[in-house]
């Protein structure tokens, strides 16, 4: 039998799709890790146990692929009915036996995977829909999971920390963050710079901002509000502490 093979041949794409799929691996690493009885501790998020983030990334794989089905068919088929649909599907899913739970990662996981591979090339550039109303191309989808499985690998609490996030994926989830403050104009006099790059970010145009820096891992990290460790703040030349809190991404 004759191996199957994405259908695009776009090389940033191809790129995109390798991390996305190196992000769902190590996802199903960390949480093979964990013993069922494990599953029932706290994650990183408040007010989630571990087994509603693996309800969430397994159910925003169905839910990403929903999207895909809609680029190739042409027919609209929402992420979700609704957020409260999506809210309850992710508190059902916390609720399931150890093994239904991990097969509902690992086969969510796999089909999204099928639907990505046998996208005709040119169905990318379909728009579809976003949870939150945005209409982007179908290629976006690629990021929207690879960011889940990524960032949620760490708030499994098992081990993976935002250093294991590969540095691509870390300056576009910054970008993104950023962009978001920046339209709702949360980052007022706040700008985010990264040690040894060039990159900077927030409102660089002010003439005394607070500046928030360090190493790129530490700096997602923050970014995501998941805490300040290796993170510095400084306004007008001096420290400040403790380094401020994020302002909200989602």
């Amino acid at each position: 039998m004759v191996a199957r093979h994405d259908q695009t041949t776009d090389p940033v794409l191809l790129d995109g799709l390798l991390q996305a799929r190196r992000g769902t691996a190590f996802f199903a690493r960390k949480l093979n890790e964990l013993t069922d009885a494990e599953l029932d501790g706290d994650s990183l998020l408040p007010g989630w146990t571990r087994r509603h983030v693996v309800a969430h990334v397994g159910y925003n794989a169905r839910a990403v692929s929903r999207l895909v089905e809609w680029a190739a068919t042409g027919v609209e088929t929402p992420m979700y009915p609704s957020v409260e649909v999506r809210n309850y599907e992710i508190d059902f899913g916390a609720t399931l036996s150890p093994i239904a739970l991990r097969n509902l990662f690992d086969h969510s996981a796999v089909h999204l995977n099928v639907e990505w591979r046998d996208l005709p090339a040119d169905s990318w550039h379909h728009k579809v829909k976003t949870v939150q109303g945005r209409t982007v191309p179908a290629e976006e989808t690629v990021w929207m999971r690879t960011r889940e499985v990524w960032v949620h690998a760490v708030d499994l609490d098992n081990g993976a920390t935002f250093k294991d996030i590969p540095a691509p994926v870390l300056e576009r989830l910054l970008k993104d963050i950023t962009d978001a403050w920046h339209a709702r104009g949360t980052d007022k006099d706040l700008v985010v710079q990264v040690d040894g790059t060039a990159l900077s970010f927030g409102d660089t145009t002010a003439a005394s901002p607070t500046i928030v820096s360090g190493p790129l891992a530490a700096i997602a990290q923050w970014a995501t509000g998941r805490g300040t460790d290796g993170t510095r703040a400084q306004h007008d030349g001096g420290s400040v502490t403790p380094v401020p809190a994020a302002p909200a991404w989602i």
